[in-house]
């Protein structure tokens, strides 16, 4: 007879599923899940990171035109700012200098009667060169055509050796500082001799009649 161990007794097989544990299913659930239809989730996400990419750029782009169009506006207001700033140093030295045209004109009547020499010519030349250095320029000369934006007629008479209006005498010179005209040339101007090209005409029509010699004698 084969003897048995009092109080033990053999157990039959269990399947290893029922071996595991409640969380250990739980797990394995939890990784059914997941290994689950996880394609559309994902397209989902990607377009959401798409959009938002989008929206990023669009402000990007909106910044960027933003910094330009007040780059722009910034270079507008220099270049404004510096003419203005040109303008008014025109101005002042303009209104400076015409308080010295009497002065200047003294210094040219002195030299045109050879009264500019010695310590007075060197005054003289001393003052015409400082105003030369801000930029201030004389103009007028006899001979020159009559121009009423520059010149300002004082004196009129008519003359038979000229073909248009002409300054014939420069009384007192214009002053200009670049395009701007302090002083215009005060000037005495001498148009063509009224009837002159009449007369002339009528000289070159007379000539064929003389050649004539008048109606001939029957």
């Amino acid at each position: 007879m084969t003897e048995e161990t009092p109080g033990f007794e053999e157990q039959p097989d269990v399947p290893s599923e029922a071996a595991k544990t409640p969380d250990d299913a739980a797990k394995g659930a939890g990784s059914a899940d997941k290994a689950g239809p996880a394609g559309p989730a994902g397209d989902l996400e990607q377009v959401a990171l798409q959009a938002q990419l989008d929206q990023v750029r669009t402000a990007l782009n909106e910044r960027t035109a933003d910094l330009q169009r007040l780059q722009a506006e910034y270079q507008n207001y220099r270049r404004r700012v510096e003419r203005d700033r040109v303008t008014v140093k025109e101005i002042a030295v303009a209104s400076l200098l015409s308080e010295l045209l009497p002065v200047l004109d003294d210094i040219g009547r002195a030299r045109d009667h050879g009264e500019l020499v010695g310590g007075f010519k060197s005054v003289g030349d001393s003052v015409e060169a400082v105003v030369a250095k801000l930029g201030l320029q004389q103009f007028g000369k006899e001979g020159e055509p009559f121009d009423p934006l520059i010149h300002e007629a004082l004196m009129h008479s008519y003359a038979p050796d000229v073909t248009e209006t002409t300054c014939v005498q420069i009384l007192q010179p214009g002053y200009r500082i670049g395009e701007r005209t302090i002083r215009p040339a005060r000037v005495a101007v001498a148009e063509p001799q009224p009837g002159a090209a009449a007369g002339k005409g009528e000289g070159e029509t007379a000539a064929p009649d003389e050649e004539s010699g008048g109606p001939e004698e029957g």
